[in-house]
Parts: structure tokens; sequence; C-alpha cells
């Protein structure tokens, strides 16, 4: 492998017909694409502008000959490319890849270059929040209907991967991705099956614009899909532009045609399609009213590509979740405490604590903070207000994070994991329930919202 650090060189050049194509972005996603065009023979580099990209030292295993470039992106390495590959990790506003965008250079991402390699259905699913939850959900209905299916996209866990990587296994019925609004950006024309935005709340306003932009590229998942998913209780999760394909819709009403909802009857609340009951609230395992339109979005798009009621409310009565989703962990000393590592944004944390404080006897001890992404927290007041006791902040936007809160409720500084959550425990009595549901990104403290929910449960078995 040849690795040099390159300058930013400002000048124009046409990429010629044998020019290669710039991998950008040397993370989980690079090094599939980099896999990728290897096994098919095709000419590629790759770029990073970390001196030690974490793929870094595996591409070099795999292949110890491909051209790497770290350090500051080379326009000139840019401007020559036959295509930009890029990783949604990095931005299309970084300044070199927006002067060679601005010149003409073609973009792509992983998930454009899978959807022009497959021919079987493709179950798309983003929204700013619930997107694992509903694709875990959605694989396992359709493992239990016996479809031979691919996880992948945007997701963490052990059964899951890049979407290329997906490529390199057998042939399947159904591919489910979980797309984040970075992969959609590079992704032109995704041509799903059937295609849902969960929810729409604010997220990464650190690199977006407006909410409008973030917006904008969550909707790039409707670009020639057969079928729409639509959850009627949010506007943002509708096409923006009318399109010609079969609609179904899911959301906490009564459901009316092809819809989804919730019908009562004999004092219980049940999961519906239309006027057939698919399963009891009561029977489900996973808590809080997010989770049941998680659920029915599970369902709509199980429906969707013809899986019967029957296998589906089977598979949902049986799910029980995904680690640092509202996880239960312990009780110390009649304190419930619960890991929601993965709430990075405020929509998230808004649904836990609700969720959670209709759930238990007591009041909620929340922990919160870390990389706030350029969040307003003030969304966070009503239901601290309503079900949380105090909150006890933690990471590099703690300050700014209690600015925002009112003024009667009760915020403490702790110093790390450990420290907050004997902090919490203190402040507890039985009944109380500490949540971490952080609000923000983790990336200041630890190396990613698996590794932060971790060391919850870690500090949280040391009280015992």
């Amino acid at each position: 492998m040849t690795t040099k650090t390159i300058e930013t060189v400002h000048s124009i050049d046409v990429a010629s017909n044998d020019a290669s194509s710039v991998i950008v972005g040397l993370g989980v996603t690079g090094l599939s694409c980099a896999k990728y065009f290897a096994a098919r023979g095709q000419n590629f580099k790759v770029v990073d502008s970390r001196e030690t990209p974490p793929a870094l030292d595996e591409l070099k295993r795999l292949m110890p000959d491909v051209d790497c470039e770290l350090g500051p992106f080379s326009v000139e390495t840019l401007l020559a490319a036959k295509e930009l590959v890029v990783s949604p990790g990095v931005s299309l506003q970084t300044e070199a890849l927006a002067i060679a965008i601005d010149a003409g250079i073609p973009v792509t991402g992983d998930i454009d270059i899978f959807s022009k390699q497959v021919s079987v259905p493709i179950m798309a699913v983003t929204g700013s929040n619930g997107k694992s939850t509903v694709v875990a959900m959605l694989a396992d209905i359709l493992l239990g209907a016996g479809k031979k299916i691919g996880v992948g996209g945007n997701l963490d866990g052990p059964n899951s991967m890049p979407a290329l990587d997906l490529l390199q296994e057998e042939k399947k019925d159904i591919y489910v991705l979980e797309l984040s609004s970075f992969q959609l950006e590079t992704t032109e024309n995704l041509g799903a099956e059937v295609a849902v935005i969960l929810n729409l709340s604010e997220d990464h306003m650190d690199r977006y614009d407006s909410i409008e932009q973030y917006h904008r590229a969550k909707q790039r998942i409707f670009q020639g899909c057969r079928q729409v998913v639509v959850n009627r209780d949010d506007s943002n999760s509708i096409p923006s532009t009318e399109l010609d394909v079969p609609v179904w819709d899911f959301g906490f009403g009564r459901p009316g045609v092809n819809g989804l909802g919730l019908l009562e009857e004999d004092d219980d609340q049940y999961l519906a399609y239309q006027l057939e009951k698919i399963v009891s609230a009561n029977e489900l395992k996973i808590f809080g009213q997010h989770n049941i339109s998680n659920v029915l979005a599970a369902a709509a798009l199980a429906m969707a590509v013809g899986i019967d009621l029957k296998l589906i409310g089977s598979a949902i009565r049986n799910f029980s979740g995904l680690p640092h989703r509202c996880q239960w962990v312990a009780n110390v000393s009649g304190v419930e405490f619960y890991n929601d590592s993965k709430g990075t944004n405020v929509g998230a944390t808004m649904a836990a604590v609700e969720g959670l404080g209709q759930r238990i006897s007591g009041h909620i001890l929340l922990i919160a903070g870390g990389v706030g992404k350029g969040a307003n927290f003030k969304s966070l007041v009503p239901v601290i207000n309503k079900w949380g006791k105090e909150v006890i902040l933690i990471g590099r936007d703690a300050v700014e994070m209690a600015s925002t809160f009112d003024a009667d409720i009760q915020t403490y500084f702790a110093n790390d994991m450990q420290d907050a959550v004997t902090v919490a425990l203190a402040h507890a009595v039985a009944g109380d329930a500490v949540l971490l549901s952080p609000a923000c990104a983790s990336f200041d403290m630890f190396e990613n919202f698996q590794h932060r929910g971790q060391s919850f449960i870690q500090s949280v078995e040391r009280l015992q």
C-alpha cells in the first residue's frame, strides 16, 4: 500500500477516462466499498482526512497495494476521480469535496451502488428515531415467514453489516436496509419495493443548515419506490412529491382503509389492521407509545410485501427489543436502572422519558449530555417537568444543555458515568428509575453509543 499525506492543491483538472474511483472516508463503510471494488477488479484509491482512520489496519491487511492518501483532502486527487464514493461520515459540504462536486465529478455512495446491483426487493427504513427497532422487528417477522433476508445499512449489532458486504452472501429473497440521511444524500434512485420515513425531529443540526435540509435528505428514500408506508401522526413522513404507488399508513388513531392503528375494546387496546386485531398492547414486551408506533410501522412494512397477519402477530409478541434502547439493567435498593444510550437526539430522549414515566410508580432521574450536535434542548423541559425528579449531566455540552432548562428543574453535573449513577442512586427512592438517555452523541467521552451504554451498565453493577 502506498500511504502518503497530501496537502490541499487548488487546481482544476478534468477526470480522464481511465481515472479511478476514489473512496472518501475509511471507516466501516469505506472498507466495505474497498472490498467490493477489489473483488471486481475495479481500479480505486482511498482518501481520508485523518492520519489514522479506524479501518486503516484492516485495509493494509487485506489490500496492501491499494493507494491510500491520508491527511487533508487533495482537491487535485478528487478532481482527477472517475467518481467519488463518499462515506456517510463525510459531509458533502467539505470544502475540497464541494469544489470537486461543483466541477462535475460524479458522487455516489455504498447504498447507491448496492441498489444498482440487486434484483430482489429492498425494504427501506429511515427516520429520526426507531429505525433500528423497526428493522430488527421486521427482520424477525420475515424470518418467521421463511424468507431469506439480508439486513444492513446504518445498523449496529452482530446480525447486520454494511450494504455492500451483503452482496458477498448467498442470494436473498429480500433486503432490509436502515438508512441514515447521510447515506441518502448520495443515493440517486433507491428503487425500494417499500419505503418509510418513520418520523422526523431535530437531529444532526451540526451538519445541516436547517431541519428542512435534513428533511430533504430523508425524502430521497422515496425515489423510485413501488410502495410507501406513511406515519399519519407525522406529516414529515409523507412523500413531498405525489407518487402513483400503493400507500399504507399507521398511527395511534383508529385505522382506516389500508391502515394500521389502535382499537379500544373491553378496557384493552389492540394493534389492528383496519378492523382486524393483530395483538393486544399488553402482550408487547417493549414499552412506551413510541414503541407501539414502531410495531405498527413494522407490521405495515411486512404487509406491504405480503406477510400474513398471524405471522406478524406472532413475531411482534416475541420481540423483546434491542440493547441500549430502554434496556432494563438492574434494580438497586428498589430503584430501577435503564440503559437508553441509543437516545442520541432530543426526540428519542423525550420518547424514552415519557414511555418509562408511564410505566413506573415513582419519578425518573435522567442522565444526559455529550455532544449536542447543535440541538435545541428546550423541548425536553415539558417531559422532564411531568415525569422527572432531576437531571444529571455529563459530557462536553452539559453546561449548554443545563442553560436551556427551567430554573426549577434540579440539575447536577457529574465528572463521568460512575459519578453520574452514584449521584442518581443517592437522590432516588424506591419506585424511582434512573434512565440513561443522553439526547446527545457519545464521541466526546466514548467510542460510540454502545461503549457509553456498556459503561453505564458496568457503573450500575459496581453499585450493587
